[in-house]
């Protein structure tokens, strides 16, 4: 810590954080004055307490490449805390900086290999055109593109991924649902997250039983080779004295719930639980949630585009890049995973001192003038288009590769087997769960005609 002063931050005092005014259409008008006036801004968070801001993409992206913004240090007990705001556990890839994350991500691409990642890609259309047909023998009236297609689709991808069982994805999908909402008391969120455990640690020990072709058996037999690249940093998971592994293959290979988290060449139990839990709560709850974003934005504000897409399947792989960029799924304009400032550091010409929390409002830096020529217009060619829907650097989404797969697989469906496609309520009667980490539809009602309208 250099001692030196926070810049003073002038300017009319700002609502509480988080703002008024954001939807799945954009991040709240506000950011807009901030990145040109005042990028890098301290704010009041509803319920108590203070915390930096940071709204332009040059600048979050400088906090994300910066190892002194530290995601662990938000779990230390000095930490500042956030009412109202989901943190995910303790020990999960998310909740990790280097040596430990780097070490833990080595290990979890091997399971998310674009082999693999692309070898889903006749399963996920299968389940797709299913889903569709279902909807399409459902009935005269609207079909409900959330509970009939959206839902179902990314629930039953992540619980093939997983080898969750079907008879048990009723109840998966309740207790993420009861997870996910920060609205409700925490004991609530707490109970679905303590079911959530409970069921992967189960999961977790049948797989090591008894490996099956799923990701989660792929995790389990994941292991650092001598050529992977992993910056473990000075003495990480080596004795001090002799230089060698603290954790052997024994230790790794223990599946018992009070085995070591790890630290040598191979998942240790908690962390295979941990990554089970990251990748139910992220590959389902986003994905599900920008299929009816994405599908609710088309036929609300772009009908031309969803027809011409039907025609040209080709384009939408672009089409899904702009709509990453454009289509807010943070319920609080940010990723709602703080960092600590651990010594004071200059963002923006401001300096953030250490201690202090800092929040990326990632759906503002994707409207940021400076990198993306007439940001708040959808444009569907849009060739150059680094958004930052997934993050960036070492936290980059690990499902980045399977969620663009399930995004683009279930507008290629829709579109192709529904031109004339059309919401059945006016765009401002569509109801939102109130009170979710992220902008979900509770339903998306949408007549469904074959043939163009």
């Amino acid at each position: 810590m250099n001692g030196r002063p926070a810049a003073p931050d002038e300017g009319p005092e700002l609502p509480e954080f988080p703002f008024p005014g954001s939807s799945h259409r954009g991040p709240a008008p506000l950011f807009a004055r901030l990145r040109a006036e005042r990028p890098v801004v301290r704010v009041a968070w509803r319920g108590g307490g203070h915390a930096w801001l940071v709204t332009r993409h040059e600048d979050v992206i400088r906090v994300l490449d910066d190892p002194r913004f530290s995601r662990a240090a938000s779990y230390a007990p000095e930490a500042p805390r956030f009412d109202g705001l989901f943190q995910a556990p303790p020990g999960m890839i998310i909740s990790l900086d280097p040596p430990d994350h780097t070490r833990l991500r080595a290990l979890a691409e091997q399971a998310f290999s674009t082999e693999r990642v692309e070898g889903m890609r006749p399963r996920v259309r299968e389940v797709a055109g299913r889903l569709l047909d279902e909807l399409e023998k459902s009935g005269p009236g609207p079909a409900d593109l959330v509970a009939g297609f959206a839902a179902p689709l990314a629930m039953t991808v992540i619980c093939e991924l997983l080898g969750v069982p079907e008879a048990d994805r009723d109840r998966f999908h309740a207790w993420v649902r009861q997870f996910a909402d920060v609205s409700a008391p925490p004991e609530q969120a707490a109970e679905g997250g303590e079911k959530l455990g409970a069921y992967i640690a189960g999961l977790v020990a049948a797989k090591q039983a008894e490996p099956a072709d799923d990701v989660l058996s792929a995790l389990i037999g994941a292991r650092l080779g001598t050529g992977t690249d992993v910056d473990e940093g000075p003495g990480a998971g080596r004795d001090p004295d002799t230089g060698a592994r603290t954790n052997t293959d024994a230790d790794a290979q223990d599946g018992s719930p009070g085995a070591r988290p790890g630290g040598g060449d191979r998942l240790g139990f908690d962390e295979l639980v941990g990554l089970g839990f990251t990748l139910l709560g992220a590959g389902f709850d986003s994905s599900a949630g920008q299929i009816g974003n994405f599908a609710a934005t088309l036929l609300a504000r772009h009908r031309d585009v969803w027809r011409r897409l039907g025609e040209h399947p080709e384009e939408i792989p672009v089409a899904v890049e702009e709509l990453l960029r454009t289509v807010n799924l943070n319920g609080n304009d940010t990723s709602g995973l703080p960092r600590i400032a651990t010594e004071d550091v200059a963002v923006g010409g401001v300096v953030i001192p250490a201690g202090e929390a800092v929040f990326l409002a990632f759906p503002s830096a994707n409207r940021d003038a400076a990198v993306f020529p007439d940001p708040d217009r959808a444009d569907f060619g849009r060739a150059d288009n680094p958004h930052l829907a997934f993050g960036h650097g070492i936290h980059r989404c690990l499902g980045a590769p399977l969620a663009r797969l399930e995004l683009t697989v279930a507008l290629e469906e829709l579109t192709r087997r529904f031109p004339g496609a059309r919401l059945a309520v006016p765009e401002h009667e569509l109801i939102w769960r109130a009170g979710d980490v992220n902008h979900n539809l509770l339903a998306l009602p949408v007549e469904l005609p074959r043939s163009t309208a």
